[in-house]
């Protein structure tokens, strides 16, 4: 009885396996295109606002008082 047991355990981690390797590359898809989707706003806003948005930061503008 205890093999029973054992086996069915078995298939059900197996199976349970399977679910999470499917459940986390569908993940990994919509991950790559939302991630694809915010890179392009990213340089269109960029391209609309010749640069002036997003995180620049302008080089050689300190000013020592």
């Amino acid at each position: 009885m205890g093999a029973v047991v054992s086996c069915i355990t078995g298939l059900f981690r197996a199976i349970g396996a399977g679910l999470m390797a499917v459940v986390n590359g569908i993940a990994s898809i919509l991950q790559g295109i939302i991630g694809a989707i915010a890179s392009f706003f990213d340089i269109l806003i960029s391209c609309l606002t010749c640069g002036r948005g997003g995180g620049r930061r302008r080089r050689g503008t300190t000013s020592h008082v």
